[in-house]
């Protein structure tokens, strides 16, 4: 048909959702013809990825928790919230790995914990725990917890093990009520997501890489480089938490070098 000419993929797709919905749970009638319409099709685009060689230079040009952050993101190929929301007791490193809870697709997963990040996250552990016993001699010290935890667990929002790995400076009231009292409490969030991007984003520009960086960048960094070194590919989406391998496939087109390793003519001469 013409309309799928005509129109963007997303505002197709969702015209054609509230055409559905409109016609069978509002007025009831089916309309069969409306399943021939084509559903549309995001255009996949190739990952902004580093070399090694720009990864480096990235992460000498960063700094503090946000440079730690940036470390992981790169090491363990970890979107930026799941590294924010981790939580102490998830912190393997007799294991040398790390738990990721309720990741996209509310999974849980398991990545590698680099060797070279054990000494600074065992650092960064002893001054989240600082704040911690500071934070509960004053009278706080509670944090957010998943589902109803809160009400199984009496005292688990306090203790060590449920607290963030890279806690927030300041403490600030949570907009969610808790889910034992129903009150609004102090707590000290985990670092923002917004303070990860801008250390980041000026660390490309002081380390002059002309190309679009962000956090996410490193997850893609972090796959491609695994794959260059020739870890297998089903390994690489289990890590990265892929539902299908078809999604971690789009790293490969990033391997070659030189447009799919071809040697051009012109330089045949």
């Amino acid at each position: 048909m013409a309309y799928g000419r005509f129109m963007q993929q997303s505002p197709q797709n969702q015209a054609k959702a509230a055409i559905l919905y409109l016609y069978k749970q509002v007025l009831g009638v089916d309309l069969p013809w409306l399943d021939d319409v084509v559903q549309a099709k995001t255009p996949r685009r190739l990952p902004v990825v580093l070399t090694a060689a720009e990864v480096r230079t990235l992460l000498l040009h960063t700094q503090g928790t946000t440079g730690l952050i940036a470390q992981l993101l790169y090491g363990t190929g970890m979107r930026l919230l799941e590294a924010l929301r981790l939580r102490v007791k998830d912190v393997e490193f007799a294991r040398r790995e790390i738990v990721i809870r309720e990741g996209k697709g509310n999974k849980d997963r398991i990545t590698v914990l680099p060797e070279n990040l054990i000494g600074p996250l065992q650092q960064q552990l002893q001054k989240a725990r600082a704040l911690h016993e500071k934070d509960l001699a004053a009278g706080f010290g509670r944090v957010h917890l998943p589902h109803a935890l809160a009400v199984k667990y009496a005292q688990a929002d306090r203790s060590w093990a449920w607290q963030w790995v890279f806690p927030s400076p300041v403490r600030s009231v949570d907009p969610r009520p808790d889910a034992a009292s129903g009150a609004l409490l102090e707590r000290r969030h985990h670092v923002y997501p917004e303070s990860v991007q801008r250390a980041v984003r000026e660390a490309a520009q002081l380390a002059q890489i002309d190309k679009p960086v962000s956090p996410h960048v490193l997850r893609h960094s972090f796959a491609t480089h695994l794959l260059q070194a020739g870890y297998d590919i089903r390994t690489v989406q289990e890590l990265l938490g892929h539902a299908d391998v078809s999604t971690t496939m789009i790293y490969t087109h990033v391997l070659s070098k030189g447009g799919r390793g071809v040697l051009s003519p012109l330089d045949a001469l």
